[in-house]
């Protein structure tokens, strides 16, 4: 969900079944497990306190069922926002071994860490699961996405920032024009098919 929807941490941690949409293919972003003073959980909005839809692409559909399938959605009760706020339950998809809130803490030493070691990536700063939104940002704008729909989809007010973070992850002129060109040569324009365009070969 990280690297295929591009959430954020707590936000996959708050991830409920209601907030999937299979057919429509949309996830609705709208809490994240926080944790406040000595480490307890609660409910809250989206970082920003700004609700979002992002599109649901096929593949992580599947492995989203997949792994639904293996392990059921689990209840859960937080407080909203505060120790002290109203019960708020939701089925979160994303539960530890005792079917409670994950603690990104807990999750980051147990879980985490040791996949990166076991994967031989190192284990700094740099390679947290947030490295999973920069992955899904630069899919998006290699593939033509546009800075505004890419803020849109991670959650960010600003698109001026996303595009003094991402910049360097875009596509240059120059590709572009050398992909345009030969998607049109390659056969995939029935335009280039004439017969007086062979012979001239322009």
């Amino acid at each position: 969900m990280a690297a295929g929807c591009g959430l954020r941490q707590g936000e996959v941690f708050g991830l409920a079944v209601e907030d999937v949409d299979f057919l429509g293919g949309v996830v609705h972003v709208v809490r994240q497990v926080k944790l406040l003073q000595r480490h307890r959980p609660v409910f809250a909005p989206p970082k920003g306190g700004k609700e979002r839809d992002v599109p649901l692409p096929e593949s992580v559909a599947f492995a989203l069922a997949g792994h639904l399938k293996r392990h059921p959605a689990t209840e859960v009760t937080l407080p909203w926002k505060t120790l002290d706020g109203p019960p708020v339950t939701a089925s979160l998809i994303f539960t530890g071994s005792m079917g409670m809130a994950l603690d990104r803490n807990r999750f980051n030493d147990r879980v985490w860490r040791p996949a990166l070691r076991a994967a031989g990536v190192e284990t700094g700063r740099d390679n947290g699961m947030h490295a999973l939104r920069h992955f899904y940002a630069s899919v998006l704008l290699d593939a033509g996405e546009s800075i505004k729909a890419l803020s849109e989809y991670l959650g960010h007010h600003d698109p001026g920032f996303k595009l003094r973070t991402y910049t360097h992850l875009m596509p240059s002129s120059e590709t572009r024009t050398r992909a345009a060109v030969d998607r049109v040569f390659q056969g995939d324009d029935p335009a280039d098919d004439g017969p007086e365009t062979a012979q001239e070969g322009f």
